[in-house]
């Protein structure tokens, strides 16, 4: 009897440990807040557009989990019940849930229609004033023009190409380097072109948006990719939108969250909002 009076004692603690660590949120009620690194393109415009960042300070709560590419957010959130991160639309799987943002679902055809309140550009940076090489020039052509929507398109982002595509005859090598964000469709992009010009080879080097600029700035890179806008301080370069897309904000696929505001998203970046349990779903 005795005996049993123990087990007993031992599986209400238990139930009781549990209880205390289930949440609105998944397994732990303590959000942990995922973002990414400093010169992030995704981590700049989500930070700016969310009101995370203010006065070119970005507040992000000092405890938030840093992370170095799109692929290792992906995974950390993945990994992570109480997780919270956020990620370029067109990269998401079904590795993590997507929450819809004041009511609205993180899809290509609600950037398009701007109903989606987190959307950016993706960029191509070259030198302001200086011509690029014969074959730098002819991917550029290539990447901006309809031939290469359905690829961007295929990707989940949105082309906004108009020009027609025609070979300059280039032969040579390309190198672009930049964006995280921005490297799958790029990825994609320099396979498409290089069946149409094999005598041209691109090289993609994948850091980040900051990155991507200086590289561009100093000559390191023929063509830079930044998933944001270009800030005054970065001169001697020029930019031009390669396509749209939205970010969106990801949990853990236990956590019950369908939806945030785009306030309590900054809330939980800022630090203001640190429980799951404190939220309810949208």
């Amino acid at each position: 009897m005795k005996k049993s009076m123990k087990f007993a004692a031992i599986a209400a603690a238990v139930s009781v440990l549990a209880g205390s660590m289930t949440g609105c949120g998944g397994a732990s009620d303590t959000i942990s807040v995922i973002t990414r690194e400093d010169g992030s393109g995704t981590r700049g415009a989500f930070t700016e557009i969310c009101g995370i960042a203010e006065d070119d300070t970005d507040n992000t709560v000092s405890s938030a989990e840093t992370t170095n590419s799109t692929a290792v957010m992906l995974t950390t959130v993945a990994g992570n019940t109480a997780a919270i991160g956020y990620v370029s639309m067109g990269s998401l799987d079904d590795s993590v849930k997507a929450l819809k943002i004041e009511g609205v679902e993180a899809t290509t055809e609600n950037v398009e229609n701007g109903s989606y309140p987190i959307s950016r550009p993706f960029n191509l940076i070259v030198k302001d004033g200086e011509a690029l090489s014969d074959a730098a020039q002819d991917f550029y052509n290539y990447i901006l023009s309809t031939d290469a929507a359905n690829v961007i398109t295929q990707e989940g982002y949105i082309a906004v190409g108009t020009g027609t595509y025609e070979s300059n005859g280039a032969s040579g090598s390309v190198v672009v380097a930049g964006s995280s964000s921005v490297t799958p469709v790029m990825t994609k992009l320099k396979e498409a072109y290089e069946q149409i010009n094999a005598n041209v080879t691109v090289d993609i080097q994948q850091n980040d948006s900051t990155t991507g600029i200086t590289s561009t700035q100093d000559g390191v890179c023929d063509i830079g990719m930044a998933s944001r806008e270009l800030k005054e301080s970065e001169t001697g370069v020029v930019s031009e939108v390669l396509a749209m897309d939205g970010i969106a904000v990801i949990v853990n696929k236990e956590n019950t969250i369908d939806g945030l505001t785009t306030e309590q998203v900054k809330q939980i970046y800022v630090g203001e909002i640190t429980d799951w349990s404190s939220l309810t779903s949208e």
